[in-house]
């Protein structure tokens, strides 16, 4: 049965959140602020707000994904900001989707098991090759002729998306589905701008991600 963490200083929908989430089969707990989250055991999720006292959420998320203990644990965003800017912010930095206030229960369980499925989503291979690219999943480790590559959460999960469909053709609309979730309603040049960036890094492997014109991207020669 998964775990998931709701962060939120509002206590009525931190309890709203989770009375929803246990009804709904999942074992949950609230927590007002950060503090309290850190020393908590690992859950399989967690629900977090933006706008918290202290600490905010965006702080919170890049400590989370930083840690290579806790880096891997899916996200929700809760937040009452509804800008884009807030959105693409949010998801560039690690999280896996979002929730904006108000929000539907039916709304938040459909979007935390979404999250869950694709937090799952077959990862058998833990370490892919193509050429003289190397993609360590378990340590989050990405080589150019044996050199490490630094990359954003999102670079790293699309690379990753790519070298585990080698060969195929990955339209937009898949790739957007996969890496930031069905509900992002983000543009597609947002995947347009981390090819082009992840392609940078990888320097001269970069020339391996091929546009496909008018439908997406690929890996192969």
């Amino acid at each position: 049965m998964p775990l998931i963490y709701c962060v939120e200083d509002d206590e009525d929908i931190r309890e709203l959140v989770v009375y929803a989430l246990k009804n709904n089969g999942f074992k949950a707990k609230g927590f007002e602020s950060s503090k309290e989250l850190f020393t908590a055991p690992h859950p399989d999720l967690i629900i977090l707000d933006i706008m918290l006292p202290g600490e905010d959420g965006y702080s919170i998320l890049e400590r989370l994904k930083s840690n290579t203990m806790t880096g891997d644990i899916p996200v929700i965003m809760l937040t009452a900001k509804t800008s884009e800017f807030d959105k693409v912010k949010g998801l560039d930095m690690g999280a896996d989707d979002y929730i904006a206030k108000p929000f539907g229960i039916l709304e938040l369980i459909s979007r935390v098991k979404a999250v869950l499925r694709r937090s799952n989503r077959g990862k058998t291979s833990k370490q892919l090759t193509f050429k003289n690219i190397v993609l360590d999943y378990d340590k989050y480790l990405v080589l150019v002729n044996q050199k490490e590559v630094s990359l954003t959460h999102k670079e790293f999960e699309l690379l990753y998306y790519l070298m585990k469909n080698q060969g195929i053709v990955l339209s937009r609309n898949k790739i957007m589905n996969e890496i930031w979730g069905f509900d992002f309603e983000g543009e597609t040049r947002t995947i347009d701008v981390h090819i082009r960036t992840l392609r940078l890094k990888l320097g001269e492997a970069g020339k391996y991600i091929q546009t496909v014109r008018n439908v997406g991207y690929k890996l192969g020669d």
